[in-house]
Order: structure tokens, then sequence, then C-alpha cells
């Protein structure tokens, strides 16, 4: 099994492997899990918030509310590994 993650790991090109591990950055997950957290909140309560108040939340709608938050983390980490790679450019 580690054969196998080395493998995909040398297949993947050098830029790739640099923006994985710059989205991986403690700071660059830190970052995205404040905005997730903060957005996230906000588009749950918009999009769920009189449902929830009326007590009408279904198994899906829990499922969809967790799923809103993956949404900003991944618009906060992408644009924050293109800032740093932009900013290490010049």
């Amino acid at each position: 099994m580690g054969d196998l993650r080395m493998l995909e790991l040398e297949a993947r090109s050098p830029a790739c492997r640099s923006w994985t591990a710059a989205a991986c950055e403690p700071a660059v997950v830190r970052r995205s899990l404040r905005v997730a957290g903060v957005v996230g909140t906000l588009l749950v309560v918009i999009n769920y918030g009189d449902r929830a108040f009326a007590q009408a939340l279904g198994p899906l709608d829990w499922a969809k509310m967790l799923l809103t938050f993956f949404v900003p983390y991944g618009v906060a980490t992408y644009a924050a590994v293109q800032a740093t790679r932009q900013a290490q450019r010049k």
C-alpha cells in the first residue's frame, strides 16, 4: 500500500505537489477554517434559518448544511494558495 502511495505522489507534477503542500500549510488551513466558519454559518442561517426555527429540518437538510461549509473553505484555500504563489513569483 505504501508503494502505491509513493507512485501516486511521483506521478503528480511538481506544481501540483507544491500547490497541495501550500494548501496544507497550517496558516492557510486556519484562515480557511475561520472563513468557512463565518461564511458557512451566514449561508446556513440565510438558507435554512426559517426551517430551523420552524423545526422542519430533515436528515437531508442537515447534510446540506454541513456541505455548505465546504464551499467557502475551498474558495478561501484556493485564494490563499494562489496569492502566496503569486507573491513568491515576484
